[in-house]
């Protein structure tokens, strides 16, 4: 097909789109964490995927994208490499970013006539991300009687309502322990804030040393069930600072012995470096 006749596709499907609205619309909700592959099924493909469009909108009025047209992936779109199309016409992503989320509608289109056949089938991808104040990664090593902030927010197609839609879609996000019980604000070791404009909700805490590698996981729910859930795991420097002044704690009578033994011939089947541990430990 030439590149005149899909951009007439493209207008064709577009504004489809904005006539048929939400009527008749199969709509799916996807939860995502970033970092992870997700599969978007299309539930009105036909017996083979040469009809099959996935068209995407990161914003409710935002423009559409063609990522697949008519069974063929675009290789003009940013992400084409992460993206490809399943033998039952779903759309793989690959390495989802919080850069992912959005709206995508599967349509089903002829060749010959131009005409779309059955209703869009609509898939909202839901991305959840986890980062703190100290590192952007999932893991942080810090000091305890550091205090640390941990973000957890969810990308959605409608985050500039989040309020009004988290309120009618049942979703709640929110932060448990390592034993599964949710964190609340009446708990003083903890500051818990949440954002209502931009699905965030943050913990603030104070780390103890028993805090080394304990988890936090931040979990959304959609009417009352865990749809996705993220882990944050904290690395106490503080033994790192314990082993090395153990190490360095009596520097001159381990050097000296070693001297001592190698002077005077003796043959110990021991390392230096096993010397130096049990002298320390003794």
């Amino acid at each position: 097909m030439s590149d005149e006749c899909h951009l007439c596709l493209l207008g064709l499907i577009v504004l489809s789109s904005l006539l048929t609205g939400t009527s008749g619309v199969d709509e799916t909700h996807v939860f995502i964490s970033s970092g992870e592959d997700v599969r978007l099924l299309c539930n009105n493909a036909l017996h083979d995927c040469t009809s099959t469009v996935w068209i995407y909108n990161r914003f409710r009025d935002s423009a559409a994208v063609e990522l697949i047209g008519l069974g063929k992936k675009k290789k003009t779109t940013e992400r084409h490499e992460r993206l490809s199309l399943g033998s039952d016409c779903s759309l793989n992503i690959k390495n989802i970013s919080t850069e992912d989320y959005g709206s995508y509608t599967c349509q089903q289109w002829t060749d010959v006539k131009g005409e779309q056949q059955g209703p869009d089938a609509r898939v909202y991808l839901h991305v959840l991300n986890v980062s703190s104040s100290s590192s952007s990664s999932s893991q942080t090593e810090i000091s305890a009687g550091r205090s640390v902030t941990l973000f957890c927010q969810l990308y959605s197609y409608d985050g500039g309502s989040c309020d009004d839609w988290m309120r009618s879609e049942r979703i709640e996000l929110f932060w448990v322990n390592q034993a599964g019980v949710k964190l609340t604000r009446s708990d003083s070791r903890y500051q818990i804030l949440s954002s209502s404009h931009h699905c965030i909700i943050t913990l603030n805490t104070t780390l103890l040393n028993e805090d080394h590698n304990r988890e936090w996981r931040c979990n959304v729910t959609q009417r009352d069930q865990v749809k996705n859930s993220v882990k944050y795991t904290v690395k106490s420097s503080e033994i790192l600072i314990i082993l090395k002044t153990a190490v360095f704690a009596a520097p001159t009578v381990t050097l000296l012995q070693i001297i001592c033994a190698r002077r005077a011939g003796r043959k110990d089947s021991q390392h230096p470096e096993e010397i130096a541990l049990n002298t320390i430990s003794k």
